[in-house]
This record gives C-alpha cells, sequence and structure tokens, in this order.
C-alpha cells in the first residue's frame, strides 16, 4: 500500500501538473471574485471564506477524472482490483485517494494563506479557512472518488464527474463555510459546524472507497 501511494503521489504531480493546475484555478476564482463584488473589503472579508471554500471545491473536481484513468489504460486496475482478498479492493481506492488529495489538493490547502490576504480576511479567518479545507477536502476526494469510478469507462468521463459530484458535496462546503464563518462572526459558533465537518470524512472514507470498488469490480467483471 505505501509503494502504491508512493507511485501515485509521483504520478499526480507529474500528470498534466496536477497540482500546478489546481492552484492557477483556485487563484483564478479568488482573483476575479474582487472586480464582480466592487472594492469593498469590509464585504471582501465577510465572503472570504466562502470564496476560499467554493473556489478550493471547483479545484479539487478538476482532476478527479484521472484518480482511475491511467491504471485502466495499462491494464493495471484490473490487476489491483482482483488481488487479495475481498476487502482489498476498498483498501486500494482508499489509498489512491489519499495519493491524488496529496498531490492535488493538500497544495490548495497550503495556498490557503496566502489567498486568504488578497480577500482582506482577518488572520484567525484564514487559519479556520485552513484548518475547515484540511479537514474537509477529504471527503470531496473520497466522494469524487465514487464518482470517477462511475465514469472510468466513458471516454470523456472528466464532465460527467463534476456533474455526478457536485450535489453530494454541499453539506461538506455547508458545514465548512459554516465553521469558517463560526471562527471570525462572534454569534455563530466554529466547534459545532467544524466537528459535524470531521464526522463527514471520516463518514465519507468508509463509504466513498466501497462505492468506488463496487463500480470498479463490476466493470471489471
Amino acid at each position: 500500500m505505501l509503494a502504491l501511494y508512493l507511485r501515485d503521489v509521483r504520478l499526480g504531480i507529474r500528470a498534466g501538473g496536477g497540482a500546478l493546475t489546481g492552484i492557477l484555478f483556485f487563484l483564478a476564482v479568488v482573483a476575479t471574485i474582487p472586480f464582480g463584488v466592487g472594492p469593498d473589503l469590509n464585504l471582501l472579508g465577510r465572503i472570504g471564506p466562502a470564496i476560499l471554500w467554493i473556489g478550493a471545491l471547483l479545484a479539487s473536481l478538476l482532476g478527479l477524472d484521472r484518480l482511475f484513468q491511467a491504471d485502466r489504460e495499462d491494464g493495471s486496475l484490473d490487476l489491483l482490483m482482483l488481488a487479495g482478498d475481498r476487502h482489498m479492493p476498498a483498501l486500494t481506492v482508499f489509498v489512491k485517494c489519499l495519493a491524488h488529495w496529496t498531490a492535488c489538493v493538500l497544495p490548495l490547502v497550503i495556498a490557503t494563506p496566502l489567498l486568504g490576504l488578497f480577500m482582506n480576511i482577518e488572520p484567525i479567518g484564514i487559519g479556520a479557512a485552513a484548518v475547515t479545507l484540511l479537514v474537509g477536502t477529504p471527503a470531496i476526494t473520497f466522494i469524487g472518488a465514487a464518482g470517477a469510478a462511475v465514469t472510468v469507462a466513458l471516454p470523456r468521463g472528466g464532465l460527467m464527474v463534476s456533474v455526478l459530484v457536485l450535489p453530494l458535496v454541499i453539506p461538506v462546503l455547508i458545514f465548512g463555510v459554516s465553521a469558517s464563518y463560526g471562527a471570525v462572526a462572534d454569534p455563530d459558533p466554529f466547534l459545532p459546524p467544524f466537528l459535524i465537518l470531521c464526522a463527514l470524512t471520516l463518514f465519507l472514507a468508509v463509504i466513498g472507497p466501497v462505492a468506488a470498488a463496487l463500480a470498479l469490480e463490476s466493470g471489471v467483471d
């Protein structure tokens, strides 16, 4: 599993510049918002956490279609799904999700503090947005794995993955933004939505790989 993780991290960094593409898209979303809402710094500071979350969510969806595509093209996906006992496919998908998150999504979280300065967010708000993204973005990857598994056989499944995954990640977005706002808005709590966000990630860490493994196994059959 460690060898598979390291292999997928290297492939994710090299293939198509996944991390750089995500960061550039994230930057483009954050940089264009001030032109749309105007130069009101107070308004930007209020909506900043939500913009960071929306930008990171959309950037996280970019490379999901490549999660299993390369392994399917070279035939190694069939070997991975057929190897080991009946629990091995789900564990394999889990490891591939962690590798994808490390290579393509973790750089977005690292870039969040710098981009938060563009939105005039308070330092505590920037920290809260970064922490909630660190906890919540793995859930997006686990959901995306199921969508990528369903569309892996399609020649151009990238758009279909986004269409399937986007409605399912709305709860993650809601609680991530709520926790980020709770850190800077005095009446709003931070801890309850943050704990719910953690619970969603842990729940999807089980459900997502299992659903993706079932979809991939049915494709192998």
